[in-house]
């Protein structure tokens, strides 16, 4: 068996489009681990993270005589970028959402920056469908960092009823983008095939 740790991404590719299973294991065993602390880091959840990266090595192997890749590398991070966001999606009562959209948003804006504008367009027009009060509370919130007690004291207002308001501003802004996520992806797509 020939030493596939000293082969380019583009001599495994071509391998591995030859039904070469060695070295898809030796992509695999290239990528894997920098690929999932990635999805990781993203999501903050191993378990879905290992998920991930199971998902697209496998859509890679059953796809492998389909797609045509260029930059294999490029192309695994993409793809893992992709399950993130539909990972993301689903994630709907995950308390964390807010947070994790902004590590995902922060990373759209460094790597796609079409899929951040759109992305951002989504989040702006969500906004602006909350009442004044309730986009007072979720700035203060999330632009000022204050806590519940906190904006409750600043508005003369019940702290039930900030818990509200943010629920209600976070299940608006998830519904946005899920709203957001067929044309997000297409973005993406177009964003991959003009940078490769």
């Amino acid at each position: 068996m020939p030493d596939y740790s000293t082969y380019t991404d583009e001599q495994l590719w071509y391998r591995i489009t030859l039904d070469d299973q060695d070295a898809f294991t030796a992509v695999y065993n290239r990528y894997w681990k920098v690929l999932y602390l990635r999805a990781r880091n993203m999501l903050s959840d191993s378990d879905l993270a290992q998920d991930i990266v199971q998902e697209v090595f496998i859509s890679l192997w059953h796809r492998r005589q389909e797609v045509e890749v260029q930059h294999l590398k490029a192309y695994l991070f993409q793809a893992v970028r992709f399950q993130e966001l539909k990972a993301l999606r689903n994630l709907k009562s995950d308390a964390n959402f807010y947070e994790r959209l902004a590590h995902i948003s922060k990373d759209l804006l460094l790597h796609e920056p079409m899929a951040f504008k759109e992305l951002d367009s989504v989040l702006q027009r969500v906004l602006a469908t909350f009442p004044e009060d309730q986009r007072t509370i979720f700035s203060m919130s999330r632009d000022e960092g204050l806590t519940y007690r906190e904006i409750a004291d600043r508005m003369e207002i019940s702290i039930k009823t900030v818990e509200k308001k943010i629920s209600r501003a976070l299940r608006a802004i998830r519904k946005g983008m899920d709203n957001a996520f067929p044309v997000l992806l297409g973005v993406m797509a177009v964003w991959e095939k003009t940078n490769p």
